[in-house]
């Protein structure tokens, strides 16, 4: 019986339910799944800055369960040669990427999958701004300027 190995890859900064129900979904389409994880070079090279150390990125998805192994993202270039080294048979990025791997369809299926509504990195991220201390004194600094521009209307009136 053959075995249907699937490829995807990702950053999985500050690991969230989206993370988890994409990695369900793609265990649902394979018997083997494999998991490039963006390695802290390789964003920084991307202009991303994460949270999560890649070591600890890795371990969070090398845990889950339907995972079978984990390799780091390295380069754009390296996926070809990781679909040809795991046999891989479907290659599955978010919806966000349609398109943008079409040229591996002349080593397996390429697959684009919507994202999970109302949850993301990102969106965490702007969340967790706010307890930033530089985004705090940035917020108290803009109260100063609009207090001062309230007292001045007040003493107009």
């Amino acid at each position: 019986m053959a075995v249907t190995t699937v490829l995807t890859y990702g950053t999985f900064d500050l690991f969230h339910v989206g993370h988890l129900r994409l990695l369900e979904r793609l265990r649902e389409r394979g018997d083997r799944l494999i998991v490039g994880v963006s390695t802290d070079n390789f964003n920084t090279g991307k202009g991303k800055q994460t949270v999560v150390p890649y070591a600890d990125r890795a371990a969070i998805v090398g845990a889950i369960k339907g995972v079978d192994l984990v390799i780091p993202e390295e380069t754009w270039e390296q996926k070809r040669n990781d679909i040809l080294e795991h046999n891989v048979d479907l290659f599955v990025m978010g919806d966000d990427w349609a398109g943008k791997f079409d040229d591996l369809q002349d080593l397996c299926t390429v697959e684009y999958l919507p994202r999970t509504v109302g949850v993301s990195t990102s969106g965490l991220k702007d969340i967790l701004r706010v307890l930033d201390p530089a985004h705090i004194e940035e917020m108290q600094s803009a109260l100063s300027v609009v207090s001062s521009l309230l007292d001045h209307y007040r003493d107009l009136t």
